[in-house]
């Protein structure tokens, strides 16, 4: 049902008729966005006060105009390791190589964090509604074996899936604003949060911590490329949507959450003990305790998505390099009745096992030690990934800018890697918000990242040396033969 990396004539995915919202859906089930709105906007309240909103309108101006340069350089780029493949082309492949190392830990640390998280709401699920104490890690087991048989089966179901679990999340927030939105003369509360003055409040930098979170994963809009019917235009269309839809969504919701609570009353509740419960309670009183239920439920297949959408990341990395040769060529294999990356889906559920066994062994709390643990290396490890690209599209333009504005491949790029940097450097310093660690283990959670870096670069330099005709060959698949673009 499989066939190796080592058969270039049939190495590649399969285009599996993958459209602009399969891959939408891809990147905003990966983003979770009930899991957004009822678990990190009361944080981003209690943390950032009046300025909640402008902690998802900041990181989606940055990502904007990342964006702007990630689809410049997108026709050019038609390749599964996505951030590696522009890395390589803009700033050399053994760095490439260290980003592709970097987004493998911080896609598996993802999707370790999200079957973890499946597991915590799914046995609040069971204990609450039918009274059914369930280890967590039977949930986390069972959640792991869908994702592995949709990472198996052709893309498409996957995305299907994913679509049906977004769309019934997304309908329950929905309706839950509605009724925010028609209960009364709310349409001026909570205006004050649109000031631009409240971005100066003292928790604004800690709280960017929490909600630049909201976004990641919106790469899968190009680690699918090898899959979508058009990359030159799907890719460039599906990001925008994405990323647009992400902020307008979430800082609409803020808004909502205060207009349900009135402002001082929203930052009373959300500094309370009951803050995890704060926009079920809305839901209830709202609506009815039957949405609150509904949303809590919705809460596991939101994770779920999520789960799944990083897992699909993750396996293409590990499909990619094992083409690439830098990881064992059965890695590579790819099945032949569906297209999928078979070796990358077992190497990541392998990985998820592994790590869940050891943690329910020890005996480890799955929230608190297992979701914000592997969270941690998982946002900063992206978010420093998509720094280090946007410095790539910079680079790439560099001598040719191919038709484009130099504010389109040079500053925006520039100011958004920047704006990662910054976001990166102020995580770090706030690290405990993530992880409620002590700084020794932060230090242990955060060193796998520049590890990964090394790492990937000495292996580059060990096969540019050693075997230099893998070493020719790294991030050639599509690369040079680009597609007309829309520009």
């Amino acid at each position: 049902m499989s066939r190796t990396a080592s058969e270039p004539a049939q190495g590649g995915l399969r285009r599996s008729g993958l459209g602009t919202f399969d891959l939408v859906f891809f990147v905003v089930a990966a983003a979770a966005p009930l899991t957004v709105v009822a678990g990190v906007v009361p944080l981003a309240i209690r943390t950032g006060g009046l300025s909640a909103a402008y902690g998802y309108i900041v990181p989606a101006v940055v990502l904007v105009l990342f964006a702007i340069g990630f689809t410049a350089m997108s026709p050019f780029i038609r390749n599964a390791g996505a951030f590696y493949s522009y890395i390589s082309q803009g700033l050399g492949k053994p760095i490439g190589v260290g980003g592709s190392i970097l987004a493998v830990v911080s896609y598996n640390a993802m999707t370790i964090c999200l079957i973890a998280a499946f597991a915590v709401y799914g046995q609040g699920v069971l204990a609450n509604f039918f009274g059914i104490d369930v280890p967590w890690w039977v949930i986390a087991g069972i959640g792991l074996a869908g994702v592995a048989l949709l990472g198996y089966f052709k893309v498409t179901l996957g995305a299907k899936v994913l679509g049906i679990a977004l769309l019934l999340e997304v309908v329950v927030l929905v309706i839950y604003e509605i009724a925010v939105l028609t209960s009364g003369d709310r349409a001026s509360v909570g205006a004050e949060i649109f000031s631009p003055t409240v971005m100066f409040e003292p928790g604004f930098g800690a709280m960017l911590v929490l909600t630049a979170g909201g976004f990641i994963g919106f790469e899968a809009t190009a680690i699918y490329a090898e899959e979508v019917r058009d990359p030159a235009r799907t890719v460039p269309r599906a990001t925008y949507i994405a990323i647009g839809f992400l902020a307008i969504f979430y800082t609409f919701s803020v808004w909502c959450v205060f207009m349900a609570f009135g402002s001082q009353g929203a930052l009373e509740y959300a500094a309370s003990d009951d803050v995890a419960q704060m926009v079920f309670t809305s839901m209830s009183q709202f609506v009815g305790a039957w949405l609150s239920d509904v949303g809590q439920v919705l809460l596991c297949t939101s994770a779920f998505a999520a789960s799944l959408a990083f897992h699909n990341a993750a396996a293409r990395y590990h499909y990619t390099l094992g083409r690439e040769g830098i990881f064992p060529a059965s890695i590579g294999r790819v099945s032949v009745r569906h297209g999928s990356p078979v070796g990358g889906v077992l190497l990541q559920v392998v990985i998820t096992a592994v790590v869940l066994a050891f943690a329910a062994i020890v005996g480890a709390d799955p929230y608190l030690v297992v979701f914000l643990w592997s969270a941690a290396p998982g946002v900063l490890g992206i978010l420093l990934l998509e720094g280090i690209a946007a410095v790539a599209v910079v680079a790439y333009f560099r001598r040719d800018t191919r038709g484009h504005s130099r504010w389109r491949v040079t500053v925006a790029p520039a100011a958004a890697a920047i704006g990662l940097f910054a976001l990166v450097a102020l995580s770090l310093g706030q690290l405990d918000l993530l992880t409620a660690a002590s700084p020794l283990v932060n230090t242990l959670l955060i060193l796998p990242l520049p590890i990964a870096i090394l790492a990937g670069i000495g292996v580059a330099i060990y096969l540019r040396r050693r075997r230099p005709a893998v070493y020719a060959n790294l991030n050639s698949l599509d690369v040079d033969e680009p597609v007309e673009s829309p520009h």
